[in-house]
């Protein structure tokens, strides 16, 4: 088992990298389709998504839900223990948005499929 020396190793090991937090932040809004969170994360690759994902739910905090239908569904969802994630993720977001506005940096609108 990997040895940690402080709590924000552990977090920073599950939750760290470029990717990995924004995809929690568009999840925290709500469950959302891989086609969605592509559209919403355009700067990343598939290959990255999909093994950001994978990891994820191999933490426990992603929930893939797949159905059939007249295509294949996949959905994603926080699980409770992702959900517990929530109150940082919102802290996350706020000082992005302060610190924006501070530095004059706009956000690019998402494509519209």
């Amino acid at each position: 088992m990997k040895r940690y020396h402080c709590a924000v190793e552990l977090a920073v090991d599950v939750i760290g990298g470029k990717w990995k937090p924004v995809i929690l932040a568009h999840l925290k809004e709500g469950v959302h389709r891989y086609g969605e969170l592509r559209r919403r994360m355009p700067d990343v690759s598939e290959k990255m998504l999909i093994q950001h994902l994978r990891e994820l739910e191999a933490d426990g905090l992603v929930l893939r839900e797949s159905r059939e239908g007249r295509g294949p569904h996949v959905a994603y969802r926080l699980t409770e223990d992702g959900d517990r994630l929530r109150p940082a993720l919102e802290a996350l977001y706020d000082w992005g948005t302060r610190r924006a506005a501070e530095r004059g940096i706009t956000f690019e609108p998402l494509p519209i499929h």
